[in-house]
């Protein structure tokens, strides 16, 4: 039996899908509506597959007042809707319900203006995340955010989830990275919050959307700041004998105030799944390792390693391997960025990202090994281990239902160590379906209320991406 409870579908609005369908063929052409099963059927999950829901309908606008001309017909007609990039969402983000409208900016997917001497740049949000670098790399520059999933993900979904990635440790997640949006409210408001100044006037508007996982609004387009490419980079492969070791020298590289611009972490089974996925050269003989990268001059990235190897010697390190070639940091990142991927072949996997202070990183990984197995089943850790950004993968069978519960038990007890631990319940990933009913752990009941609050002053019906974020009976506070 699973954990997660969705909704009771609103049987008025399943009685008149075919007007609905009609009233947004009205606004879209057809090849914007998808209405068959069979075609609806690729929008019932997203990367959280253990669940699904077929969506009423699921429409692709192609422009920022085609999505306003729709948000307002659904607003009219009291129809539910759920946004959505690219479907990546690890916490069930985009896990749409049977009496909602999919809306997907897959179709919004130009990069309007690149300004290189502000060092911006002006895009719609259906581009994927990696775009943005290709587009503005042979001018030296790129955009810093990197999910795993970069290749795919869009922006949309990264202001959603306010995404991060192996190098947020230096410069920062999505919100750090965005400096205005276009905005379309639930009733087909459009708002222009922000734009290419640095520090624009006023509320921080924009600190309040970029995380809000679509339940404010849609940005359409956002301007995104470029950054100049580093000099040179170079990762560095440090391998322990247990994750402990490894864990400490983290702390201990943080706290001598060195700000690598990676730091990564995997444990033994994680380090074994992706050397074989990826043939990086990574060290098979030790039970932790780290990759840390350095930027800057050829004598800058000397100067930093030789702190960090001398801290990592003070943790009993046991392999210290430079990456002497591109196609060497390409393997070793190609490995790192793959894991999820690879970890796929090997079995089933939930993946969680509570997120701790450095100094708990080593009693937070001794607990989840020991969570895990009290279950009867396996992890592999790899997470971002600068920022304390843990993503342990629970493997289990998904096709074993009480296997599936187990994971999600044991995932449950990971996440509420991490809060107890002082930090939070997701670092990037977002809160989705997958911890909504772990809100009361970190949250008071004050806390719940005043954020509700603030969701429902921007859609006082609750018909933007509902049952996500906060728990079922939350909305009866608000």
């Amino acid at each position: 039996m699973t954990q997660i409870a969705f909704p009771t579908p609103d049987p008025l609005i399943l009685a008149r899908r075919d007007a609905i369908l009609a009233g947004l063929a009205e606004i879209l052409p057809g090849e914007c509506v998808i209405s068959s099963e069979n075609e609806r059927r690729a929008y019932e999950t997203d990367a959280l597959t253990a669940y699904r829901r077929m969506p009423l309908a699921v429409v692709l606008p192609r422009s920022t007042q085609e999505v306003s001309a729709v948000l307002k017909f659904c607003h009219q007609q009291g129809v539910k809707v759920v946004p959505r990039g690219a479907g990546t969402s690890l916490a069930g983000g985009a896990i749409p319900q049977e009496d909602a409208v999919v809306i997907g900016i897959s179709k919004m997917n130009r990069i309007l203006d690149i300004d290189y001497a502000n060092r911006v740049a002006r895009v719609e949000t259906g581009v994927t995340n990696l775009s943005i670098t290709d587009a503005v790399m042979p001018e030296g520059f790129f955009y810093a955010p990197d999910p795993s999933s970069q290749l795919a993900c869009t922006i949309a979904g990264n202001i959603g989830m306010n995404s991060g990635g192996a190098h947020c440790l230096k410069y920062g997640v999505t919100v750090n990275n965005i400096l205005g949006v276009k905005f379309v409210l639930m009733d087909g408001t459009i708002l222009d919050i922000g734009g290419p100044a640095l520090d624009p006037a006023g509320l921080d508007l924009l600190g309040l959307i970029i995380g809000s996982e679509g339940q404010l609004g849609i940005a359409t387009e956002a301007t995104v700041r470029l950054l100049r490419s580093a000099e040179g980079a170079r990762p560095v492969l440090f391998g322990f004998d247990s994750s402990e070791d490894a864990g400490a020298c983290v702390a201990a590289v943080i706290g001598a105030g060195l700000v690598p611009v990676a730091m990564e972490f995997m444990d033994k089974p994680a380090i074994e799944i992706c050397e074989a996925f990826a043939h990086a050269g990574y060290p098979l003989d030790v039970d932790a390792m780290l990759i840390i990268e350095v930027e800057g001059s050829g004598s800058e990235m000397a100067a930093q390693l030789q702190r960090i190897i001398e801290i990592a010697k003070l943790h009993r390190v046991k392999v210290v391997k430079e990456s002497k070639s591109a196609m060497e940091t390409a393997l070793i990142w190609k490995g790192r960025k793959s894991a999820f991927g690879a970890t796929g072949r090997v079995a089933d996997y939930i993946c969680m990202d509570g997120t701790v202070p450095t100094s708990q990183l080593v009693h937070v990984l001794a607990r989840t090994g020991e969570i895990v197995a009290s279950y009867g089943l396996r992890v592999a850790n790899v997470f971002h281990a600068g920022d304390g950004n843990m993503h342990p993968l629970i493997l289990y069978n998904v096709n074993d239902p009480a296997e599936q519960e187990k994971a999600e038990q044991a995932g449950n007890d990971i996440l509420r160590l991490c809060v107890d631990a002082g930090g939070c319940l997701t670092g990037e990933h977002g809160v989705g379906i997958e911890k909504r009913d772990l809100m009361r752990h970190q949250f008071s009941e004050e806390d719940l209320a005043q954020q509700m609050r603030v969701r429902a002053a921007f859609d006082p019906q609750w018909l933007l991406n509902p049952a996500k974020v906060f728990p079922l009976d939350g909305r009866l506070a608000a």
